[in-house]
This record gives C-alpha cells, sequence and structure tokens, in this order.
C-alpha cells in the first residue's frame, strides 16, 4: 500500500519532531555553574581573550542576577572592553553599573575606571578637550563620593594633570590671539586661566602675557599689577626675569 504524498510528508515531519530536531543542533547546552562562568571569565580575562570574557560574565549575570558574582561579573564586562581600549563600550558598560549598583563594594573601582576610560583618550593641547573635561569630572566625583577609596590618590593627581591641560589650552588659545594682536580676546582667555585654574603650572605665563597685554593696549597701571604678583610670587621664574627686564619701570 503506497501513502499519499502529503500523509508521507507530515509522518517524516512528526519523525524529526521527535527526535529532537537533531538537525538543527538538538537540545541547547546546559548552563554552567555560576562558580565555572566566573573562573572561566577570569581565565579568559587573564589571557587576554576579551569576547571570551565578556560571553562568560555576560552569561552569568543574566542566568545568575541573585548572586553575589554577578555584581562583579557586570563590573569585569566593562573591564573587558577598557582592556580592550575600547573606551566607548567601556564608559556605558561602567555608567550602567554604577546605575544598577550604587553601593557596591566596587563602585569607588568603576567610577575610576569610568574616569580612566576618559583619561585614556586626552587629546594633545590644540585639540579639543572636551574628553579631558570628562575626565575631570569623573575623577572629581570619584574624589567626593569616595574621599577614603584607595583609587582617591590617585584620582587627586590625575585631576591636578586634567587641570593643566585645560589651562595649558586656554593659554594656547590666548597666544593664538595675542599673535593676531587681539589682545582683548586674549585677556579674556588669561582670565579664565587665573580665575579657573589658580595652581597651574602656566600661571607665571599666564600674568606675562596678561600684563604684555594690558600694556600693549595703553593700560600700564593695570599691566604693573600682573607683572609685579609675577614678580614678588614667581620670581624664580624664566617670566618673572623677562618681565623685570622689560616692564621694570611699571613696578616703581
Amino acid at each position: 500500500m503506497t501513502l499519499p504524498r502529503p500523509l508521507l510528508a507530515l509522518l517524516l515531519l512528526g519523525a524529526l519532531l521527535l527526535s529532537g530536531c537533531g538537525l538543527f543542533g538538538g537540545r541547547p547546552k546546559p548552563i554552567p555553574p555560576v562558580g565555572q562562568l566566573y573562573q572561566d571569565g577570569e581565565a579568559q580575562l587573564a589571557k587576554g581573550s576579551y569576547d571570551k570574557a565578556r560571553d562568560a560574565f555576560t552569561m552569568l549575570y543574566e542566568h545568575y542576577a541573585d548572586s553575589y558574582l554577578a555584581v562583579r561579573a557586570r563590573f569585569l564586562v566593562g573591564e573587558a572592553h577598557y582592556r580592550e581600549k575600547e573606551y566607548e563600550k567601556a564608559i556605558k558598560e561602567f555608567e550602567a553599573f554604577l546605575t544598577f549598583y550604587p553601593g557596591a563594594a566596587i563602585a569607588d573601582l568603576a567610577q575610576y575606571r569610568l574616569a580612566m576610560s576618559y583619561y585614556d583618550q586626552l587629546q594633545t593641547v590644540e585639540k579639543d578637550q572636551g574628553l579631558t573635561a570628562k575626565a575631570l569630572a569623573k575623577f572629581q566625583k570619584l574624589v567626593k563620593h569616595y574621599p577614603e577609596s584607595r583609587y582617591a590618590p590617585d584620582a587627586l593627581a590625575k585631576i591636578e594633570i586634567c587641570r593643566n591641560r585645560l589651562a595649558q589650552k586656554e593659554l594656547w588659545v590666548a597666544e593664538y590671539y595675542v599673535k593676531q594682536r587681539s589682545y582683548a580676546a586674549a585677556l579674556q582667555r588669561l582670565e579664565v586661566i587665573l580665575r579657573d585654574y589658580p595652581r597651574a603650572l602656566v600661571i607665571p605665563q599666564t600674568l606675562y602675557l596678561q600684563g604684555d597685554a594690558l600694556f600693549r593696549l595703553g593700560q600700564p597701571e593695570e599691566a604693573a599689577k600682573p607683572i609685579r604678583r609675577l614678580v614678588e610670587e614667581f620670581g624664580h621664574t624664566e617670566w618673572a626675569r623677562r618681565a623685570y627686564q622689560r616692564y621694570s619701570g611699571l613696578l616703581r
């Protein structure tokens, strides 16, 4: 007896379904235990196999969200991006971590890595300093919210580096205006340095340029103020020596 073709096709399809759909990969693999996933992720991270590390950590926090290891696994996804220098992805992961786990024991580390993700991208002075400003803000937040953190001392040091970089940018623009003889515009930039970055390394040069610009604008009495401060507070610098040689008459 020959079965009709439509019926034969249905029987074959049923047989395939009953066999577990072996033609399509079989049953899904079981999820490894939480401890194994964490160990696998750490091992892959140590080897520099960042994709595999992220896969393990992601599987961990997705399937074992209630485990204490899920918190660290979520952080380590960002850490893998950071070590691979995928800074934009790292930033997103660290921000997500701080949103979900603001009170975590490693929240200070996540804040530090977030700041470093910006800091490691700092541009030279002549380029845009938006990343410097963001790094500064993130380091300041770390020091404010986690003052006892082991990462706070390094954050404080990098805050000064960022401030100096931003001051250098303002000075670079001011020097450009001086070359263009746009002294009023230069003064605006120099005043920003003195107001916002009073401890910057470029303060002596800033005072010299401020006095020079005011003198060129026909304001000798105003020019004497930054020149006098330069000589009195930074007398050991080359800029003070130049100022005294050129504008000693203003100091009488």
